[in-house]
């Protein structure tokens, strides 16, 4: 890992925090920030809140501004447009990260050119991370890194540092939780140099409720995924349905083939018909993937370069 050490003032860096109704967490978040990265600007988004957030904020020392878009994913979106720097630290508002990480991670992203470091949660309290957020969230981790490559171990932390080239070359198009997948995507799908930092994890303040819905933003998230493979992964995607439906029409079709072959009879006329569209369906699904994966080898080549058009992040000398 590289070293502990990180001198703000040889950057710019700004923590960027999305928030919604966190008035009992938000003042802790920026106090704790403000000491582990002293000389940093933290900006915090609020995202129509109903409570105080934007004041208590506000008195805390942040540059608070507003997204009127309801979700996180909006709000990630106009972050990453507004505000430029050399690094950036983004963190839920909820106080359940360690700060203190965030020099190490920051190091780590510099010393090592990476444009990406994810802080995977480690936690011993089961109120902080709840059995059911951790198996979804390593079901979920685990069928993104199946296909787009096994780099990460929390695919669904809001804790990580990007680099400049990393935030204005995101093509932001989610509108909630499944924010964390596409960035996770982004990354991987570019094949970024990227890094990841165990941070300790916490339960939220007394009083204060967590947005996410498990079972909700779950099926969202898993829809994401399968949106992102379909998109980024045509062919393997449409192989795969192809597959499904030509052993469908061959389970349905072998046993009207074989009647024909002994009587000269087709006596169930719907399941052949059922079996040839089956037949017919997979075909197309495989020429579908093969002008798809095409398209998409081209869409990957204009983001890699528009990637490549910004100056890597700062790396120190060996």
């Amino acid at each position: 890992m590289a070293g502990e050490a990180f001198d703000v003032d040889e950057c710019r860096i700004a923590v960027l925090v999305p928030c919604h109704n966190e008035e009992l967490a938000i003042a802790q978040v920026v106090h704790d920030f403000r000491t582990a990265l002293p000389g940093a600007v933290i900006y915090v988004y609020d995202n129509n809140s109903t409570d105080r957030t934007v004041d208590v904020a506000a008195a805390a020392g942040a540059v608070v501004r507003t997204e009127r878009l309801q979700g996180k994913g909006y709000v990630v979106r106009r972050m990453f447009a507004d505000i430029e720097a050399d690094f950036y630290v983004m963190v839920d508002g909820d106080a359940t990260y360690d700060a203190a990480a965030a020099p190490a991670m920051l190091a780590m992203a510099r010393d090592e050119g990476l444009d990406m470091v994810n802080g995977a949660r480690v936690t011993d309290r089961e109120a902080a991370y709840r059995r059911g957020h951790v198996l979804g969230n390593k079901v979920l981790t685990g069928l993104v890194t199946a296909v787009f490559g096994h780099r990460l171990s929390d695919m669904l932390s809001g804790y990580r540092v990007f680099s400049r080239r990393f935030v204005k070359s995101f093509p932001a198009l989610s509108a909630g939780f499944e924010t964390e997948t596409e960035l996770t995507v982004h990354a991987l799908e570019l094949s970024m140099p990227i890094g990841e930092v165990a941070t300790q994890y916490v339960e939220r303040p007394e009083g204060t409720v967590s947005k996410l819905r498990t079972y909700r933003d779950g099926i969202r998230i898993l829809r994401t995924i399968v949106n992102l493979v379909k998109q980024e992964r045509p062919l393997q995607f449409f192989v795969t349905l192809g597959a499904l439906l030509f052993l469908l029409g061959l389970g349905t079709g072998v046993p009207v083939v074989l009647e024909f072959l002994r009587t000269g009879l087709v006596p169930r006329l719907p399941t052949a018909v059922l079996a040839t569209g089956c037949m017919m369906l997979a075909g197309l699904a495989l020429t579908c993937g093969l002008i798809l994966d095409s398209v998409t080898l081209a869409r990957r080549e204009v983001k890699r370069l528009a990637y490549l058009a910004l100056p890597p992040p700062a790396r120190t000398a060996p």
